[in-house]
């Protein structure tokens, strides 16, 4: 089977004689290396870091949510 390589685009043996696979050599498999450590590239999980930043609660309202519990919400 042959694969593109990600970088180069370079055509490549996908088997066990082509020991940068799917890359077609160890600089193009380092490109992409450097890619991901400058954060080019990344996989998404949850939002991103320019999202906005929900509000927690100040603990005030915390202590207030607390004290309207009944003595039997804190026994396990």
């Amino acid at each position: 089977m042959k694969v593109n390589c990600p970088t180069c685009k370079t055509s490549v043996e996908w088997n066990q004689a082509s020991p940068f696979r799917p890359f077609c050599s160890k600089k193009c498999q380092l490109i992409d290396l450097g890619e991901w450590a400058d954060e080019q590239k990344a996989i998404p999980c949850g939002p991103s870091k320019d999202a906005e930043m929900s509000q927690l609660p100040d603990i005030e309202e915390i202590e207030a949510m607390l004290s309207e519990q009944s003595d039997d919400f804190f026994k396990q």
